[in-house]
């Protein structure tokens, strides 16, 4: 059979992209529905959830490198001629329905694919790539808009590909002509070959179509991450060294991938004296707000009873004396957090230039410890091993 369309019948290749791309659809979306609605409170349900989300991806993955194959081919080749192009709005429907399954099937894929990249964490694409994508960063607002864009040109896909099915089967069935036949395998030629498409008004539809999708996904994404809730913003503590900025974050490993959070909501009080004086030269007290943390795709579930437990447990102490150790210094206190106290030290650098203080370090602590995700016993899946960071300019008054 020949490779390329003629004006009465599709060639090998354009059937063969079709029905490629038709399998991929029916596969895709159902796993992506299995996917969401599967449970993660065990380790065993989590890994299942992951791997459904895994296979989604690189199907979608798979499925948006199909289309722009199947797009480039079908611009090169003629599309054979509408078999009643007298009936002019069923043309023009058909034509319509056509160029948006061919727009969400690059949207649909791609919307997902950039929420993957500016997600942190969990169910990542079965390949030996990158997981990320240039010029798209971790951001938590990004992720809300492009995972809204999905949701939303999928319903444009799915009723896209129900019109498009409906029609092929009003052909079969109620026409009784080769529309249909001209797709499946074999050699079917029909219609007139002087009839030719009419594309505009088509496209001018289905434009309008994506332009509303873009609109009202864009719109409940960013909603969606204005209205996320953070909890009670914490009161200012006096201190002799005021915080003026800084960062504290943790970082898990999830699935062999480093997940890293921020906490956007924490207050130190801090006390240091003169690094020769006896030690200890000073002391530290740091509040944090749990719900202030945003994790990635499993902020939601950090917060959960099983984890943070963010309502019943809404903030984290550490306090600490602070010690010279070599050319560095340690913070050596406790972290109450989730109703535990578990000894934490933490190892930091420290610059001071007059009344400017600058630090930077870390620590490590073990998860299980305040029973955090006791359920996830698979360090393979969720490591035991929790890293804290942090950094801060902080000032003191003049003397």
């Amino acid at each position: 059979m020949p490779l390329t369309n003629t004006a009465t019948r599709f060639g090998s290749l354009s059937k063969a992209l079709h029905w490629a791309t038709a399998l991929g659809i029916l596969t895709m979306i159902p796993l992506g529905i299995i996917a969401t609605d599967a449970p993660f409170e065990t380790a065993e349900t989590l890994a299942w959830k992951a791997q459904l989300f895994s296979v989604h991806k690189t199907i979608g993955v798979t499925l948006f490198f199909l289309a722009v194959i199947r797009i480039l081919w079908a611009i090169t080749q003629p599309k054979p001629a509408p078999l009643h192009a007298e009936r002019r709005i069923e043309t023009w429907l058909a034509e319509t329905v056509h160029w948006l399954l061919y727009g969400s099937l690059v949207i649909v894929p791609l919307s997902g694919w950039l929420h993957h990249a500016a997600t942190t964490g969990f169910a990542p694409i079965l390949w030996p790539f990158d997981q990320g994508l240039p010029f798209v960063p971790d951001s938590p607002a990004l992720a809300e808009v492009f995972g809204a864009l999905h949701r939303i040109f999928e319903k444009v896909l799915v009723v896209s590909i129900i019109l498009h099915v409906a029609g092929a089967l009003k052909h079969h069935v109620i026409d009784r002509d080769a529309t249909l036949r001209r797709i499946l395998p074999g050699q079917t030629e029909a219609g007139d070959p002087s009839v030719t498409h009419r594309h505009a008004m088509a496209v001018v539809a289905a434009l309008a179509v994506w332009g509303g999708a873009i609109g009202l996904g864009a719109g409940l994404g960013s909603f969606a991450h204005e209205e996320a809730p953070k909890g009670p913003a914490l009161e200012q503590v006096a201190s002799d060294w005021t915080v003026q900025d800084g960062s504290l974050s943790i970082t898990i490993q999830q699935f062999g991938k480093a997940v890293t959070g921020q906490f956007a909501d924490w207050q130190a009080a801090i006390r240091f004296d003169d690094p020769t004086a006896p030690a200890p030269q000073g002391d530290v007290s740091v509040d944090v707000s749990i719900p202030s943390l945003t994790l990635g795709s499993v902020t939601a579930q950090a917060m959960g009873p099983d984890f943070f437990d963010a309502e019943s447990f809404p903030t984290a102490r550490f306090q600490g004396e602070i010690y010279a150790v070599s050319e560095l210094f340690e913070a050596r206190g406790s972290l109450s957090l989730r109703g535990a106290e578990v000894p934490l030290t933490l190892l930091f650098e420290l610059q001071i230039d007059g009344d400017t203080a600058q630090a930077k370090g870390y620590g490590t602590l073990d998860r299980r410890a305040f029973g955090i995700g006791e359920t996830m016993t698979d360090a393979g899946q969720l490591g035991f091993e929790v890293r804290v960071d942090f950094e801060l300019t902080a000032v003191r008054p003049a003397p």
